[in-house]
């Protein structure tokens, strides 16, 4: 099982040498959702668990993001991590969001994208590819946050 990450976020550029993992999960009551959808958008794939203080406290800010840069096609998928539908549920009774929720069943999707501490975030150019993966909770409203995901819209 993943850990939550300490306090603070890590930047880390996409490995050239590795390849960006395919993506396709089931919707939490919502319809499924794979990359392919997402073709010429920029894409945050946000790794998370209800159970995970960092994941819970940066939601918000995620959630803004993506209202903020909507009309960029910025793409904001809260990617759960192996969570009953209850748990799930719950969650977003006590904190309701509007970003789609993934379910990541098994935990092998999250493994494929490296996301081995919670939360863990990864960034997609338009192109569909892996730029960076953000490990640990950030202010995504915040002036580190709109440093890194600057590229994402040019």
């Amino acid at each position: 099982m993943a850990r939550s990450q300490p306090a603070g976020a890590l930047l880390r550029p996409w490995p050239k040498s590795q390849a960006t993992p395919g993506l396709a999960l089931p919707g939490f009551e919502g319809p499924g959702w794979s990359l392919a959808e997402a073709k010429g958008r920029p894409v945050l794939l946000n790794f998370w668990a209800s159970w995970c203080e960092p994941c819970r406290a940066e939601m918000p800010s995620l959630e803004l993001l993506a209202q903020r840069h909507e009309r960029e096609g910025l793409l904001v998928l809260a990617v759960n991590q192996r969570e009953t539908d209850a748990a799930i549920r719950r969650y977003l009774q006590l904190m309701p969001i509007s970003l789609p929720v993934l379910r990541d069943l098994d935990g092998s999707t999250s493994r494929a994208w490296g996301a081995r501490v919670l939360p863990t975030t990864v960034a997609l150019g338009r192109d569909g590819k892996a730029l960076f993966t953000v490990m640990g909770e950030l202010d995504w409203t915040g002036p580190q946050a709109r440093q890194w995901i600057a590229p994402l819209f040019s």
